[in-house]
């Protein structure tokens, strides 16, 4: 599969977040449907919680528009800003028109290579006049029960993935910046080649690619090209395999007491680089209050900052890794 790219392409290719697709990744890989991109930690983790979301009849619902290779549009709707949050997500799934809803649906449900057959809950549920608020209902369970929790630093991964991606593109241009992607995919002759069952190419035609850093597509990849999405790529976050391994960092008790919840926390996170408004949007905090808190850690020389095209970037000096307790050696 090809993707011919032009130049008024590379000007409007752009970076977002998707939750709804992390969330139905994450799905998939609980359930079953398809491993791939949940590693066996993940959904030892994750298992238990995933077993008291099974009870909800809605959940049959969604798993019924789920296929080894592909998931309902409605469950995951293109995300239209870089800053997506899944209220974004399940507004849009809410908003899906009522005849373009039963389309998508009764396509799914006559695919025959459902590896299993439709539930009476399921039917209940894909039948009814509600059926989009219902599946919204089960989506925003189902985020609060496996990731509300986890998405603030998972998000910030895939943050610092775009402002190195950005950067990269001032050092080398979109061409280096594409072909780093994921080493199944190449650029060659003005044009990106990724392996795919289908033997097409598709000309871009100006519109640009949409690229999705992801979690839970590692160690593979997505391609999006078939509407309502636009063509596009969800790719593996820089990071997320060394985050499988270790877990997400854990704030030590006595670092808040001697900082604060907040300050420890955005400590915690700074073993890489990220911004203000980053950590902002990670935490839920205001950019104000973030800085703020940035100020003070700057000032004891628990951070340090350096400019990276127009973000100015954040980081833990030796000092602030010893007292997050990274084991690093203080300066």
């Amino acid at each position: 599969m090809r993707f011919v790219v032009g130049a008024e392409d590379l000007a409007r290719t752009r970076f977002a977040l998707s939750p709804a697709f992390e969330l139905q990744r994450l799905i998939n890989g609980l359930a079953g449907v398809a491993r791939q991109g949940v590693p066996e930690a993940s959904l030892s983790r994750f298992g238990e919680r995933f077993a008291r979301l099974r009870a909800d009849p809605g959940m049959d619902a969604v798993l019924a528009l789920h296929l080894p290779r592909s998931v309902a549009t409605l469950l995951s709707p293109p995300p239209k800003r870089h800053a997506q949050t899944i209220e974004d997500d399940l507004a849009a799934v809410r908003a899906t028109s009522p005849e373009t809803a039963r389309a998508e649906i009764d396509h799914y449900l006559a695919d025959r290579t459902r590896p299993t057959g439709l539930t009476k809950a399921a039917e209940s549920v894909l039948t009814s006049p509600d059926v989009l608020n219902q599946l919204a209902d089960t989506l925003a369970h189902a985020w609060q029960v496996l990731l509300a929790d986890e998405w603030p630093m998972l998000r910030l991964l895939c943050e610092r993935d775009i402002v190195h991606r950005s950067s990269e593109l001032g050092r080398a241009g979109w061409a280096a910046s594409l072909a780093e992607l994921h080493p199944d995919v190449r650029w060659q002759n003005s044009g990106l080649d990724l392996p795919r069952p289908q033997n097409r190419t598709i000309d871009l035609g100006g519109a640009g690619l949409l690229l999705i850093p992801s979690v839970f597509v590692w160690p593979g990849f997505a391609v999006f090209s078939e509407a309502p999405w636009p063509n596009g790529i969800a790719y593996p976050a820089r990071g997320v395999g060394t985050l499988f391994e270790q877990g997400p960092p854990e704030i030590p008790e006595q670092l808040s007491a001697l900082l604060g919840r907040t300050r420890a926390m955005l400590l915690t996170a700074l073993g890489d680089p990220a911004s203000t408004s980053q950590l902002a949007r990670a935490f839920g905090l205001s950019t104000g209050a973030v800085g703020d808190h940035l100020a003070v850690l700057h000032a004891s020389r628990l951070v340090e900052r350096a400019r990276a095209g127009r973000s100015v970037l954040y980081r833990r000096t030796p000092l602030g890794d010893s007292l997050a307790g990274s084991g690093a050696t203080p300066a």
